[in-house]
């Protein structure tokens, strides 16, 4: 289980470098392209300039997208809703918190089993009929 774990952890760091990688060399050909006509000086400007630019793109896309979560947050939930409802509710809106959560409880039930143990035992168990 822990072994998975660092692997999706090196492969998203890998997926990240490539990233990296992928627009810093997009951002050379883009100088080598420019450079004969404006010069060096004048290509390295007008690189800052449009990374830059995707920055400021980027910021405000994330920016928008946190706009939407918080009105998305601020609607009413329904009196009815089931705990599942909740949960996946929750797990929509902050899927980087609900995925450490998760990991974190993986490794808290991989150093206590008896406590895991129980906790699937209580929702496997069938519920009495008493209750009302």
């Amino acid at each position: 289980m822990m072994e998975r774990t660092l692997m999706a952890l090196a492969a998203g760091a890998a997926i990240a470098a490539a990233a990296a990688v992928g627009v810093f060399s997009a951002f050379f050909a883009l100088f080598a392209f420019i450079q004969p006509y404006v010069g060096t000086a004048g290509a390295a400007a007008i690189i800052s300039g449009v990374s830059a630019l995707a920055v400021a793109i980027a910021g405000f896309a994330a920016a928008r997208k946190a706009e939407g979560d918080r009105k998305a947050r601020a609607a009413p939930v329904a009196a009815d809703a089931s705990m599942v409802e909740t949960i996946m509710g929750l797990v929509r809106d902050h899927p980087l918190l609900s995925a450490s959560a998760a990991v974190a409880a993986g490794v808290y039930a991989l150093r206590n089993p008896q406590l895991a143990a129980a906790v699937i035992r209580a929702f496997m168990d069938k519920p009495s009929q008493d209750r009302n």
